[in-house]
């Protein structure tokens, strides 16, 4: 759907706001540029040459705008409760600075983890893209493999597959971004994998857990307390450093790694 003058002003308009003021503003794609409408058509490589054509210049300006670069190692934050997937990358410091933060279309079931295949529910714990989950060839226009199930889902005996971050707007247990979100995503990620980070981690949380919301949890008595108090200690390390935290899985629970 192309936007009229006056909607791409306010898009541009709230994108240069969010850059001005670094405030948790929501990101709206700043070009909106269309695929072609051969999209489908295309193969993956001519799928990525495309994006690449079309994005990339404005992608890096508004990276080098915020002091960051496209290829330095990417972290992704979701908070499913408040329909938000954060982007942080590594500065030329040591730790890891949020670029930008996009609403997320569309993710399905409740609060709490991924059980079965075909329970129609999101994820939540400590995943990452590979190169070899890349997946610019998805019919819903660009996508990533989270890795569900991981190490934890298998110790409990969770199954499922094909559990993506994608574009689109519907979802059955994945995360969609929309197809111009994706494209920026996808570019970041192929960026930095290109340039030698071997796996992007993924946190997936059922709410931004500061203490007050955990608190709620707790007075609701959720089932998942206990898993969730897991998830905040991993979102409290990340918080105090900035740098995504190293995380094991012992006796079917999330544990930070010992220092080295």
């Amino acid at each position: 759907m192309l936007l009229s003058p006056v909607k791409r002003s306010l898009l541009n308009f709230w994108s240069a706001l969010h850059l001005l003021l670094g405030g948790p503003f929501l990101f709206l794609p700043l070009a909106m540029a269309q695929a072609a409408p051969d999209w489908t058509t295309l193969s993956p490589e001519q799928r990525v040459a495309d994006v690449k054509l079309r994005r990339r210049e404005a992608v890096s300006t508004s990276l080098k705008a915020a002091g960051l670069s496209l290829g330095s190692p990417v972290f992704l934050r979701i908070m499913k409760e408040d329909n938000e997937m954060e982007i942080w990358l590594k500065t030329s410091t040591q730790g890891y600075q949020r670029w930008q933060t996009y609403p997320i279309a569309k993710w399905s079931g409740t609060l709490g983890p991924k059980l079965a295949e075909g329970d129609g529910q999101a994820p939540e714990g400590i995943y990452d893209i590979t190169r070899a989950r890349l997946h610019p060839g998805s019919k819903y226009h660009l996508a990533f493999n989270i890795g569900y199930p991981n190490a934890f889902d298998r110790a409990h005996d969770r199954t499922g597959s094909l559990i993506m971050i994608h574009g689109s707007h519907v979802s059955i247990g994945c995360f969609a971004m929309t197809d111009p979100v994706i494209e920026d995503l996808y570019l970041i990620v192929d960026a930095a994998i290109a340039k030698g980070q071997t796996s992007v981690p993924v946190h997936s949380f059922p709410f931004r857990m500061t203490e007050a919301r955990l608190a709620a949890a707790k007075a609701e008595a959720s089932p998942w307390l206990s898993f969730w108090e897991d998830l905040h200690a991993i979102w409290q390390a990340f918080e105090k450093t900035h740098i995504p935290p190293a995380v094991i899985v012992r006796d079917q629970r999330y544990h930070l790694a010992p220092p080295p």
